[in-house]
């Protein structure tokens, strides 16, 4: 919690002025008086109370509880100091000679003192440790968060050079087979390793990542397996223009664009397309991601694969109990990954 953040000063004051409201009611309900009166007195002496015990716990601990014997301090002064300038203060503003009510101090305000004190104490006790409440669950989302964002970035460490060995490797195949064509695709692979790297380097400036980005990671990596496929690869990237600036995880897709390729399409001799599409989902704050092939298929529930796994670690991480993937499958019917996020949307101006 910022030392003087004003949202946060203005509700501690106005559960001030509350509490003297109360106080104020309860001395007229004792001592018979009328309640405006009471109750200009008790905003005057409690809000004195207030403004000292909160600026002095400032200056001795800006970020929380100083201690007991500080603080008891505090309150002892803050009240002893705020009764006397609080009572003339209301006096002012009534119109009444500035010393009225003191003249008999402390004998007929012994018990105003007393209660000032008890109530100056438990409030100050009450609210810092609702402020260091506050701060400690601010910490702990902070640290959360820092966790997750150091997770995403391992998950993208793994994810890189596995999609790189996986190239490197179709590669060593081509060069014995055509050697054109693995010169083309190293140069193809060159391209893509400079884009990609610029556009982290992008990305880690602006800290976002956005579908327009993805998408076009996944032509760039698309292109290059179409070196090595020839026409056996077909692919299709549907993105409309008003997702285009969504932010998602880097590298979210690549992992089952990969499984289409090496486990539908490569071991047709007729290859198959490739399909990525993004769309708002059913519900009004969804993002839908899905990535599909015509390939071979597989068993509806095969065991979870590399590509798999880091999407659903990626999605666990990135948004925790918010996102889902469903996967189908069948043999000789392709496969289906569904991807559902929340739908990022932009706060507008008035």
């Amino acid at each position: 919690m910022p030392p003087f953040n004003p949202a946060f000063i203005a509700r501690r004051a106005f559960g001030a002025v509350v509490f003297n409201t109360v106080i104020a009611l309860a001395i007229t309900a004792v001592m018979g008086e009328r309640f405006a009166i009471n109750l200009v007195y008790s905003q005057c002496i409690g809000l004195g109370i207030w403004a000292l015990i909160d600026g002095g716990r400032h200056v001795l601990h800006p970020s929380g509880w100083p201690g007991v014997a500080p603080m008891a301090v505090l309150v002892v002064g803050a009240v002893l100091a705020s009764y006397p300038g609080g009572v003339m203060l209301a006096n002012l503003l009534l119109g009444r000679e500035l010393l009225t009510g003191l003249s008999n101090f402390p004998r007929a305000t012994i018990g105003f003192v007393l209660m000032s004190l008890a109530a100056g104490g438990f409030g100050a006790y009450y609210f810092t440790s609702s402020a260091m409440l506050a701060g400690a669950r601010l910490a702990r989302e902070e640290a959360l968060r820092q966790a997750s964002e150091a997770r995403l970035k391992l998950l993208e460490s793994q994810l890189e050079p596995h999609m790189l060995f996986n190239t490197l490797a179709n590669l060593r195949a081509l060069i014995g087979t055509d050697p054109d064509r693995a010169t083309a695709m190293l140069d193809r692979l060159n391209d893509f390793l400079r884009a990609t790297l610029a556009a982290s380097r992008t990305e880690a400036t602006a800290g976002r990542h956005t579908l327009q980005a993805e998408f076009d990671r996944l032509r760039d990596y698309l292109e290059l397996m179409a070196v090595r496929m020839g026409p056996r690869l077909r692919y299709r990237l549907d993105l409309p223009e008003a997702l285009a600036s969504q932010p998602v995880p880097p590298l979210l897709l690549q992992p089952l664009v990969e499984n289409c390729i090496r486990h539908g399409l490569e071991p047709s001799r007729e290859g198959g397309e490739v399909r990525v599409m993004a769309r708002r989902g059913a519900g009004v704050q969804d993002l839908e991601l899905e990535v599909s092939d015509t390939g071979v298929g597989c068993a509806p529930s095969p065991t979870p694969g590399f590509g798999l796994t880091q999407v659903r670690e990626r999605l666990a991480t990135a948004y925790p109990g918010r996102a889902a993937l469903d996967w189908q499958a069948s043999p000789g019917g392709g496969t289906r990954a569904l991807l559902t996020l929340p739908l990022h949307t932009p706060a507008t101006t008035p």
